[in-house]
């Protein structure tokens, strides 16, 4: 089933050099456009540029912002962790007939973009449902965009998404603590 989505995909591929270039920005570039637009959103939300204090505005939202952004970075380190016990093969390497769109090193399972940015929407649904959608529909295409570029099994974004998930409630609770 894993390989059927995966080449279901994957077949987008190699189709038009305007698909593939949309589908690497998507897939590389993108991201740090994401964590850029989150972190104006948080700002912004709290109407931090159009406050007389700014500092104080800061601290009275930093554990909102911390907690967005120390979901996101503890999801990915946790990934990167578990790919050392996984060691499961990216798909241009597992599959002869697979060609990656860009070159990936390391593991695949699970996917560290997947794990940041589902934490990354996941944790901004707690501060802001509405937005969390949008951020939400930002790591689907993230990953959508690594399947099609050769680089993730779907398994691999999936397994992302749910250490994402798992992360995220981890954090809620250790912040709600604090």
């Amino acid at each position: 089933m894993n390989d059927i989505i995966f080449f279901f995909f994957y077949n987008l591929a190699h189709q038009s050099v305007f698909f593939d270039k949309l589908i690497v920005f998507t897939a590389v570039y993108f991201p740090f456009v994401v964590v850029f637009l989150a972190g104006v959103f948080l700002l912004m939300h709290h109407e931090i540029f159009k406050a007389d204090n700014v500092l104080q505005i800061l601290l009275q939202k930093k554990k909102e912002i911390l907690f967005v952004f120390i979901s996101g970075f503890l999801a990915y380190f946790t990934a990167v962790i578990l790919k050392l016990l996984f060691h499961t093969l990216r798909p241009f390497l597992a599959l002869p007939n697979v060609s990656a769109l860009f070159n990936e090193n390391g593991f695949a399972f699970p996917s560290g973009h997947a794990a940041f940015f589902g934490a990354l929407g996941l944790a901004l649904f707690f501060t802001n449902k509405k937005a969390s959608y949008v951020f939400m529909f930002f790591a689907l295409l993230i990953g959508l965009a690594r399947i099609i570029a050769g680089v993730h099994f779907p398994i691999d974004i999936l397994g992302g998404f749910m250490l994402g998930a798992l992360v995220v409630l981890f954090t809620r609770k250790i912040f709600s603590k604090v």
